[in-house]
């Protein structure tokens, strides 16, 4: 992979990372004001996509295995997360 690339993917990162801070922030916030199951669930759901972000930039760049990895960790963190936040879509 070229620096080029390797910059641009490190600052994609940064980015997603803080909007998937603050997306998991806020709701939270609502959660703590509504105390809603489903806020909950939603919180919990968009905190595992960005956690999932955050642990496949660490196996990216730190752990020395294939970058393959690192997708099916993010990839793996993703399809959690999702499923976290439909199923906040059904709960009362």
């Amino acid at each position: 992979m070229s620096a080029l690339v390797a910059t641009a993917v490190t600052v994609l990162k940064v980015l997603s990372l803080s909007l998937g801070g603050l997306i998991t922030y806020f709701a939270y916030k609502a959660y703590r004001r509504t105390e809603s199951p489903a806020l909950r669930a939603l919180t919990i759901g968009f905190a595992v996509i960005t956690l999932g972000a955050f642990v496949a930039g660490i196996v990216d760049q730190i752990v020395p295995v294939d970058q393959s990895h690192a997708l099916l960790v993010e990839s793996a963190f993703t399809a959690g997360g999702f499923a976290i936040i439909l199923y906040s879509l059904y709960v009362d």
